[in-house]
């Protein structure tokens, strides 16, 4: 038997290999987690992962192979998604409202930030979207921000990164009025820049209440339409 099809008879093996767990697992496995259980490296299972991926798609199999970040998943085709839910008669989910694609956007652009800065930028409370958002898996806490206060951080999970079929925040395109407009970009970094600077400087607790001052209207009356 020649080397090269020593070769390929030992990438065919991991590729299966990786099939078969991913298919068992159901949900995200990381590349570091198969690198180790393979007993092989990281490099290895992310070639191998390119190929199934590539090959399933060439093929238009019924299954994808989606990469998220440094995580791996087996997912049906999104062409079939009709189909599957009919024979599986799930409901679609709701659409996302456009509060919660605002909230969404500011997390995937200026990940990680605090409420506080999703507040600063919107100018609304946004506690209600932000919830809404982490019920959903879209979005997570990732720690604090080392501040008096230590507000929470929060950052796109790697549901996101498979809802919206990219494999990295690197994908995102522009954001929208902000690259094409610069006063609208000098706007939003003004923002985030004196937020920063409050939040160094206060103490603890002046930290931002999940409640409204009175006058200040809520993602939650925007979304219900009982806002000022």
């Amino acid at each position: 038997m020649d080397v090269q099809m020593t070769m390929d008879l030992e990438q065919n093996d991991i590729e299966a290999k990786i099939e078969g767990i991913l298919f068992a697992a159901g949900e995200p496995v990381p590349v570091a987690r198969l690198a180790h259980v393979l007993d092989t490296e990281g490099e290895t299972v992310m070639a191998a992962a390119i190929r199934l991926r590539d090959g399933y798609s060439f093929d238009r199999r019924g299954i994808r192979l989606i990469v998220a970040g440094e995580s791996l998943q087996l997912c049906s085709s999104p062409e079939y998604a009709d189909l599957i839910r009919l024979t599986l008669e799930k409901r679609r989910p709701p659409q996302l409202t456009q509060t919660a694609l605002e909230v969404l956007a500011i997390v995937a652009y200026f990940q990680p930030v605090t409420r506080a800065y999703i507040e600063s930028i919107r100018g609304v409370d946004s506690s209600y979207t932000v919830g809404a958002l982490q019920e959903r898996g879209l979005i997570e806490k990732c720690g604090a921000l080392q501040v008096p206060g230590r507000p929470t951080l929060y950052r796109t999970t790697s549901l996101f990164l498979r809802t919206f079929g990219i494999e990295s925040t690197d994908e995102l395109g522009p954001l929208p009025d902000v690259e094409t407009d610069s006063e609208s970009r000098a706007q939003i970094q003004s923002a985030i820049e004196a937020l920063q600077n409050e939040e160094r400087t206060e103490q603890a607790e002046a930290e931002p209440q999940e409640g409204q001052a009175d006058g200040q209207t809520t993602d939650a009356q925007e979304e219900t339409g009982d806002g000022a």
